[in-house]
């Protein structure tokens, strides 16, 4: 009788499981990068998950389980819980540029002021004023910096 029957996880025989693969993974998740960003929006608006929520027409445990980095919310609601916040979808995912940035640039800063380096969002700025409905994402200024 073989001992494969011990271990009935093939994956872990073979260090490839989700635990390896989490240990072996430096970038962020993209749910916790974007769900950090609507959090700190919200709260630099001085506004309350309620608010935002009911604004948004989302669930307020839904949108708090968003901001937590703990659900993968499709576009849709990426956008209604944007929406709500005056952003579009573009200036949520300028917001989050910074954090998306390969782990390697975001520990060594110097590489970002490489001449080949990409340019980076040094800063998003709205525009006063919403955009006739239907118009389009509301208008923003966005800086670049080498």
């Amino acid at each position: 009788m073989s001992n494969h029957s011990a271990n009935p996880n093939p994956d872990a025989r073979r260090g490839t499981g989700p635990r390896a693969r989490e240990q072996a993974v430096k970038e962020p998740l993209w749910r916790q990068v974007v769900g950090g960003a609507l959090r700190g929006e919200r709260r630099a608006q001085g506004r309350t998950l309620k608010e935002v929520s009911e604004a948004a027409r989302i669930s307020m445990p839904y949108l708090s389980e968003i901001e937590r980095g703990r659900k993968e919310a499709s576009s849709e609601v990426l956008a209604a819980a944007a929406g709500a916040l005056g952003l579009s979808l573009a200036d949520l995912l300028a917001l989050t540029q910074r954090d998306l940035a390969p782990a390697d640039r975001r520990a060594r800063p110097e590489a970002s002021a490489a001449p080949s380096a990409p340019l980076r969002i040094a800063a998003v700025t709205r525009l006063p004023g919403r955009p006739p409905a239907g118009s389009g994402p509301a208008r923003a200024e966005v800086r670049l910096a080498a």
